[in-house]
C-alpha cells in the first residue's frame, strides 16, 4: 500500500500541478479561469506565491495527488495577514481523505507566514467543498450571487473564513 506524503512543492512539479488545475478549468465551474494554463505559467505563479505563502503537494507514491497554496486575498497592505486558500485534487485521488490532510497541512503552515485568517471562496453549488470547509472549522461569511459567468451559466460564490 502506498503512503501519502505532504511536502513543499518544487518548481519541477509545475507541469503536473498545471495538469490537475487544467482539468478543473476545462470541466467545471469551480475555478473562474476559462483558458488552460501551461507548465511555464504555473511555474511563474509558484515562484511568485512562494515568496509569501506556502505551496504544498500531497503525493501517493511518486504521483502528485493534489496541491494547495495560500495567496493574497486583497492587495492592500492592511490585508497582509489574510490568505485565500486553494486546494485541488487530481480526480483519480478524490474521496480518499487526502484532500483534508493536504488542507490541514496548508492551514497549519499559514501562521509560519504571519497569516492569521484563511479565506476560502467556494463556487456554489459545491456541497463537497462546503462539507470540507465545515469539517476544518471554517464559517460562512457571505454570499455573492451571479458574480461569475462560465459554461453558459451564472455562478454564485460564498466566502468562508477561519482564524488560523
Amino acid at each position: 500500500m502506498l503512503t501519502a506524503a505532504i511536502r513543499e512543492a518544487n518548481l519541477e512539479d509545475a507541469g503536473v500541478i498545471a495538469g490537475i488545475y487544467n482539468h478543473y478549468i476545462e470541466h467545471t465551474v469551480i475555478t473562474f479561469d476559462t483558458e488552460t494554463i501551461s507548465a511555464e505559467t504555473m511555474h511563474h505563479k509558484m515562484v511568485t506565491l512562494q515568496e509569501k505563502y506556502p505551496v504544498l503537494v500531497i503525493t501517493l507514491g511518486s504521483d502528485i495527488a493534489g496541491f494547495a497554496y495560500g495567496s493574497s486575498w486583497k492587495t492592500k497592505t492592511a490585508y497582509k495577514h489574510c490568505a485565500e486558500t486553494t486546494v485541488y485534487m487530481h480526480p483519480d485521488f478524490q474521496g480518499k481523505g487526502l484532500g483534508i490532510r493536504l488542507y490541514n497541512a496548508l492551514l497549519s503552515s499559514l501562521p509560519l507566514f504571519d497569516i492569521v485568517n484563511a479565506i476560502a471562496c467556494i463556487t456554489i453549488p459545491n456541497q463537497a467543498s462546503i462539507q470540507l470547509h465545515e469539517k476544518l472549522g471554517f464559517k460562512k461569511i457571505g454570499r455573492f450571487d451571479k458574480v461569475g459567468y462560465k459554461q453558459e451559466e451564472w455562478i454564485d460564490v460564498e466566502y468562508w473564513q477561519k482564524q488560523v
